[in-house]
């Protein structure tokens, strides 16, 4: 193959001038042809160039000496005696140009020493500046409710945490109309009556419209949802992959398991008995786990973008890919009786279910069926369909094996078991919601988690063996305070958990067994969930305290975690299975992608709460007035939330609409007690409320407190229904208990 020539200095000067924004090497040696040692004699010409000050280099890209890339930061220095400011680039050596700021009025107010990241443009004697932003300072952006005025407008935001309105200026309204759901962002200081200025940036259309509940939180939560040109036309020219070097496993009968509304099949599994002797009993098992790192290679725009969202969100009535739908749904998603390509790992699972041994490859498979959670669980139980009917005797009962001596490693492991049950919000056609139920939990569902996470675990433990770089998913034990509110909680409903020992899952399994079938199981589990920290990637390994294990990477769901597609190209390049591996800058980046990733899987998370509970807001609507049964969740000093039984929907009993007297918080007992009757309010506690209020476009639900513990409020409250005697009896018994626990606590110390 000829190799293309070495550029001259000149045509690197010329270049850099034309593509201010590319300078790092491997855009250089990409735009020239360049390869193999040819390369190393670039990185030899730009050193010398940069000696020579012909080019300049900063962080890891060159630049022309004489020129700025386009956007930069700067560094505001004092205003001239004309009162015009000026500032200096931040990274540059030598004489700085000349950079005239231009301000405008949205702009925030500067002054000497403030850094900014500006876009420049070239001008005579030097370079205008306009301010993209101030660094550490992100433009507020917010969605609301725009209302029109005789000057502008107000913006009522929809976040039900953030109550206060906007002032939107004349000629920064971009003709919205009233009532119109807009986003809009910060644009300068304070106005009238101290509210902040807004200019509307996009008008989003009718807050009341169908399945505008999950548009409202994807601008919200500023989620990428619209891909680039550049990344549909990179996935539209991909090819199915062919068998070349991968091994070839289609003769194995592999199948999916997912629910019912899937929308990507990355996952396949298939078991078969042990034939080796030396392992009598145990299994074979195989996960397979579509190979996505063969079409977003790193450095590409796929790559770029994927990085970018770091997970799919997931709402009821869509889904927001990190990945465009060619790929998503189609070359990466494991259809029956399609050839795709693969990572896989053979497990080899003894009698008791411990893996003895595994071993991990680049193949190709052909799924023998897509099937469901619930079609797999009634074949398993007799009850088998056309389709899953012949597959039974040599394909589901081993499944069902393996996973018997999976369940019975667990039980010795010990993992974190709560039991939360998982609700699913049903959208209509119309994009309303139809019904709010709770999943069902099946063996089905449990056996796919118990094979997906004996996978994770060899993915992190062979990349240990080949000592390369990697993800962890980290889940740090919980801090002492949280643990310590949580057996306040636990000595509070009649329960015990152990003190003076390093905690373990085990521990904390033995009080939620405590809990089990009584009336304090929901919030026993709810008050152990609250107290465990959250979940992250990281390079280095800290272990996974939920599920009890030293190593665990996220393999196997590269469809919609970044995490995974970093730990596929790590394998690939471990074992050599091609160019497509964990590439120089994926390593050098590595603690900033976790860090990355780990905040955009927040964002998806409070996106897809958000969502919820306007949806449930929106649900609940046409039945204000209402009664509903629930149990207290949560305690702060201006209120009480409540979790409703029949929808899991959580509410808030404002303390000023309940009685006539003053209420003391107490945060370490997480309580209210009334000054004047001793009502007690705390978690845990039964209650009784009428539905006050929904707003669907905040998703805040409004309740008034009717019966706690089966009682009456003091004179009758609100709904006058038993004598207050039960009630008073309960308060008297838990300010009994909070004093004897602070007498405790203070002798202890």
């Amino acid at each position: 193959m000829t190799q293309n020539p070495i550029p001259t200095k000149e045509q690197i000067l010329a270049w850099l001038s034309d593509h201010p924004e590319a300078g790092a090497k491997r855009d250089i040696a990409k735009a020239f042809g360049l390869k193999g040692t040819a390369k190393i004699e670039l990185k030899r010409l730009l050193k010398e160039m940069a000696a020579e000050g012909t080019v300049a280099r900063r962080r890891r890209s060159y630049h022309d000496s004489g020129a700025l890339p386009p956007v930069t930061v700067l560094e505001i220095l004092a205003p001239d005696a004309q009162g015009d400011l000026w500032a200096r680039p931040v990274e540059w050596e030598g004489e700085a140009p000349q950079i005239a700021v231009l301000t405008r009025r949205e702009d925030p107010a500067l002054g000497a020493g403030d850094r900014v990241l500006a876009r420049l443009s070239q001008v005579t004697e030097g370079y205008e500046a306009r301010i993209i932003r101030k660094i550490g300072v992100a433009r507020h952006r917010i969605v609301g409710i725009f209302r029109k005025g005789a000057e502008g407008g107000r913006i009522t935001p929809i976040d039900k945490g953030d109550m206060k309105e906007w002032i939107v200026p004349a000629g920064a309204t971009a003709e919205a109309k009233d009532g119109e759901l807009v986003e809009a962002e910060q644009s300068g200081p304070k106005g009238r009556m101290g509210l902040p200025r807004a200019r509307i940036i996009e008008r989003l259309g009718d807050p009341a419209a169908p399945r505008a509940v999950s548009l409202i939180a994807i601008h919200q939560h500023g989620i990428p949802d619209d891909f680039p040109d550049e990344v549909i036309a990179e996935a539209d020219a991909e090819r199915p992959a062919g068998l070349g070097d991968r091994e070839d496993l289609t003769d194995l009968p592999f199948i999916t398991i997912d629910p019912a509304d899937a929308r990507d099949r990355d996952d396949a599994c298939f078991v078969q008995p042990d034939d080796d002797a030396a392992n009598a009993g145990g299994h074979i098992l195989w996960v397979a786990i579509a190979d996505v790192a063969h079409y977003v290679r790193p450095g590409s725009a796929l790559d770029r973008e994927a990085r970018n969202r770091g997970n799919s969100t997931y709402f009821p009535d869509r889904v927001v890919p990190m990945l465009p739908d060619r790929l998503s749904g189609d070359l990466c998603s494991l259809h029956e009786h399609v050839p795709r390509a693969v990572l896989a790992v053979r497990m080899k699972i003894s009698e008791d279910g411990r893996k003895i041994a595994h071993r991990f490859t680049r193949g190709m498979i052909r799924s023998v069926a897509s099937l469901e959670y619930a079609q797999v669980q009634a074949a398993h139980e007799g009850q088998p369909d056309a389709k899953t009917a012949p597959l039974v005797a040599e394909i589901i009962a081993p499944i069902y094996a393996c996973y018997a001596a999976l369940a019975r490693a667990r039980a010795i492991r010990q993992p974190l078991d709560l039991d939360l049950p998982e609700r699913q919000i049903v959208i209509n056609e119309a994009g309303k919601v139809a019904s709010v139920k709770f999943k069902d939990r099946l063996d089905a569902h449990r056996l796919i988690e118990e094979f997906m996470v004996l996978a994770n675990v060899a993915a992190a433990e062979e990349l240990e063996r080949l000592h390369r770089p990697l993800l962890y998913r980290v889940h740090e034990e919980p801090s002492a305070d949280k643990i310590e509110s949580l057996r306040e909680v636990a000595q509070a409903s009649g329960f015990t958990l152990a003190k003076g020992q390093v905690l373990k899952t085990a521990h904390l399994n033995r009080l939620l067994s405590q809990a089990e079938g009584s009336e304090f199981d929901e919030l026993i589990n709810i008050s152990t969930l609250r107290s465990m920290t959250q979940a992250y990637y990281a390079p280095q390994n800290l272990g996974h305290f939920g599920l009890a294990l030293r190593s665990y990477a996220h393999f196997t769901s590269p469809i919609r975690r970044y995490s995974d597609l970093i730990v596929h190209r790590a394998l690939i390049a471990g074992h050599g299975w091609g160019k497509d591996g964990l590439s120089r800058e994926d390593v050098e980046t590595l603690e900033e992608t976790a860090q990355h990733i780990s905040e955009t899987e927040r964002r998806s998370m409070a996106a897809e709460r958000d969502t919820t509970d306007r949806y449930l807001a929106a649900y609940l609507s046409d039945r204000v007035g209402a009664e509903f049964t629930g149990r207290i969740s949560g305690v702060q000093k201006f209120g009480a939330f409540v979790k409703l039984d029949e929808t899991g929907a959580d509410g808030l009993i404002p303390i000023r609409a309940v009685g006539r007297e003053f209420f003391h918080y107490d945060r370490d007992a997480q309580q209210l007690i009334g000054a004047d009757t001793g009502l007690v309010i705390g978690i845990g506690q039964r209650v009784l409320v009428r539905l006050a209020e929904a707003i669907p476009v905040t998703g805040g639900l409004e309740l008034e407190l009717l019966e706690l513990e089966g009682a009456s409020l003091p004179g009758g409250g609100k709904g006058g229904r038993k004598p207050f005697k039960l009630a008073r009896k309960f308060s008297a018994l838990k300010a009994k208990q909070r004093a004897t626990a602070r007498k405790v606590k203070r002798t202890r110390k």
